[in-house]
């Protein structure tokens, strides 16, 4: 039997399959369907309902959305949403709706992954998900754009790093503040000595939410709660820790640390260079929620050591703001010779010191990648097949620094870490907090 005729015949797809036709067929304007990447989008709620792109819009060049990480360069490449997934049937069709055209639907990610017509995805599912999403799309021969986190443990990190090397993929993670303009600024600034040596980058953010009593009920109609809650730990379905909530949850999120921590961290070790190993100790302390049903860190400050050379990386929530730039969150590198800041990260952009826009490298300084855009850098590396600015090993590395904070903050003792080997020094029960065994048939 042919593939098309047993998908179509297949009970698990259950949404008819449509062809694309290139829009030079149609006699419009656009690419050629050859320079044409050709995007699956899995989860389209939220933050995933962002990287859609409108039929009405393919083939246009339009100023790059700086909520996705663009500095107001122009896209460097075509791109045209043709499939869709979600669990969520609302969901799932507003966002066929926003497309227009034909969009091919599905509620398995599998069946999405298994359609030839997908060069690349975009993953913008709950953080429990993305590791194996990531993964599998690897597997199927897909490149990946995925939100941050990168994951929610370590060893799916390492995993993902492994499947993107295998299987050649070009992977670019969400924190998109490494593709903002300030924080290229303040990369050539520090990177070219400006501040001397780093001795410290002081992150600050305000607390975590503290309690919650909302109680469970039955799933909505048209939400698939099991497939929601997949690889994860079973809890009930409740309001306040799915849709835009689940945060604030370990299993499913990991609190402002694993949220926000994965911007302004990003930036830090992009800064600092080390997308290539991690901290050797960790020191973390905080309070816990006094009351309700979330179990993330309301107050933290984790305190990571790196070595060769020697700095100290502290994520503070809530921390002391910066005095020279009103922010909600950020970082102030303090060096030798003075100190800048570096706010925010994510889709609310990056601001820096006046003096760190202004300042001009010399001909034979350090150079630094300067970013055409995030979701831009990334369609960009399909082409190519070099690594994006925020590739896998890097995401991997500050995926890391969150997921030790919150080991160190929930057995609250140091942690002696090993950045080669990774694992900690001593200490099983550590250890034993760095991997999860996954529900049912979601596993590693």
């Amino acid at each position: 039997m042919r593939r098309r005729r047993f998908i179509q015949t297949s009970a698990a797809a259950s949404v008819p399959l449509f062809d694309i036709v290139p829009a030079r067929a149609l006699g419009l304007q656009g690419p050629a369907p050859s320079d044409t990447i050709a995007l699956g989008h899995i989860g389209i709620g939220g933050r995933g309902r962002q990287f859609l792109r409108p039929e009405a819009d393919f083939g246009k060049q339009l100023p790059a959305n700086p909520n996705l990480g663009g500095d107001g360069t122009r896209m460097q490449a075509a791109a045209r949403s043709v499939a869709l997934c979600d669990i969520d049937a609302k969901r799932l069709d507003e966002a066929a709706t926003r497309v227009g055209g034909r969009p091919k639907m599905y509620r398995d990610f599998r069946k999405l992954l298994d359609d030839k017509s997908v060069d690349a995805v975009v993953i913008g599912s709950p953080d429990h998900w993305h590791a194996l999403m990531t993964i599998l799309a690897c597997q199927a021969g897909k490149d990946v754009y995925c939100e941050k986190p990168a994951c929610n443990t370590i060893e799916e990190g390492r995993a993902m790093c492994n499947a993107a090397e295998r299987y050649a993929r070009v992977v670019q993670i969400g924190s998109q503040g490494r593709s903002q303009l300030a924080a290229w600024q303040a990369a050539m600034y520090i990177r070219n000595g400006q501040l001397g040596k780093i001795k410290e980058v002081l992150c600050w953010h305000y607390a975590s939410p503290d309690g919650d009593w909302t109680p469970d009920a039955e799933p909505p109609q048209g939400l698939d709660y099991d497939m929601w809650v997949g690889p994860a730990r079973w809890l009930p379905y409740n309001v306040k820790h799915t849709h835009g909530q689940f945060r604030w949850m370990i299993d499913f999120g990991g609190g402002q640390i694993r949220d926000r921590g994965a911007h302004v961290m990003s930036i830090a070790n992009w800064i600092m260079d080390r997308d290539h190993t991690g901290p050797v100790t960790v020191d973390a302390s905080g309070e816990p929620p006094h009351d309700g049903m979330y179990d993330s860190g309301v107050t933290m400050r984790i305190a990571y050591h790196f070595r060769d050379p020697g700095f100290t990386l502290v994520w503070a929530q809530p921390g002391e703001p910066s005095k020279e730039l009103e922010a909600r969150y950020g970082a102030v590198y303090h060096g030798d010779k003075g100190h800048i800041t570096v706010t925010l990260g994510d889709g609310a952009g990056t601001a820096t010191d006046p003096h760190v826009k202004e300042y001009v490298a010399p001909w034979n300084g350090v150079k630094v990648f300067k970013s055409p855009g995030h979701i831009e850098n990334f369609l960009d590396c399909i082409k190519t097949r070099e690594k994006p600015i925020m590739h896998m090993e890097a995401a991997h590395r500050v995926a890391s620094l969150c997921i030790l904070g919150n080991v160190g903050f929930q057995l609250q003792r140091k942690l002696e870490w090993d950045p080669v080997a990774e694992k900690v020094a001593g200490d099983d029960e550590a250890n034993r907090l760095l991997s999860r065994p996954g529900r049912g048939p979601w596993h590693l």
